[in-house]
């Protein structure tokens, strides 16, 4: 079976460490943990990684187009790759769920996020997998918008870097374990202790 990570993010150096950006760093995360390198994909907007865990082949995409537009993409390269909406796994940031902490799903809404509302639209159903990451919310009345587009400050450097990691390893065992093993290993509500 074929599996798609669809790292969302939004492209260019200007964005790379910012909180909206750590779907496409759990991305990088697995694509450099099997020392594989992202390629250019023909006709399509966005790099692939393949890898495998186990058996199963998994796509490992990061969009060239801004996070809001990015939907299409994926559900094309799925298409190209016959990847069910079941077999997609969407990593992203999560203002909802207090930093560091690490939720694994299957559909629900957006809840306001603009790369899962492209993605659903473009995949015509929100019944796919979701590993959250939680980044919290801004401080006293800073406008959420900008807040995700701030670069994570430099002290949470560390805990950043494990919380992508962890996110990684969800998305393995997401394919090797199931649904529900996952969530009851990795379902956090704040940062790994």
């Amino acid at each position: 079976m074929t599996w798609l990570v669809a790292g969302l993010g939004n492209p260019g150096e200007r964005y790379a460490r910012t909180r909206h950006n750590v779907g496409a760093m759990v991305a990088d995360e697995l694509a450099r943990t099997a020392g594989e390198r992202f390629r250019k994909v023909r006709f399509l907007p966005l790099e692939l990684a393949e890898t495998h865990v186990g058996d199963e082949r998994l796509l490992v995409a990061r969009s060239h187009r801004f996070m809001n537009e990015a939907g299409p993409s994926y559900a094309s390269l799925a298409a190209k790759q016959h990847v069910e909406p079941g077999q997609v796994i969407a990593v992203h940031d999560e203002l909802d769920l207090p930093a560091g902490a690490l939720r694994v799903k299957l559909g629900g809404s957006s809840a306001g996020h603009n790369g899962l509302k492209s993605l659903q639209q473009a995949l015509r159903t929100p019944e796919f997998l979701r590993v959250r990451v939680g980044i919290g919310r801004p401080p006293g009345r800073m406008d959420p918008a900008d807040f995700v587009l701030e670069p994570f400050p430099k002290r949470d450097e560390a805990e950043v870097a494990l919380l992508v990691d962890d996110a990684a390893d969800a998305v393995r065992a997401l394919i090797a374990d199931g649904l529900e093993l996952t969530q009851d290993r990795f379902n956090r509500a704040g940062p790994r202790a």
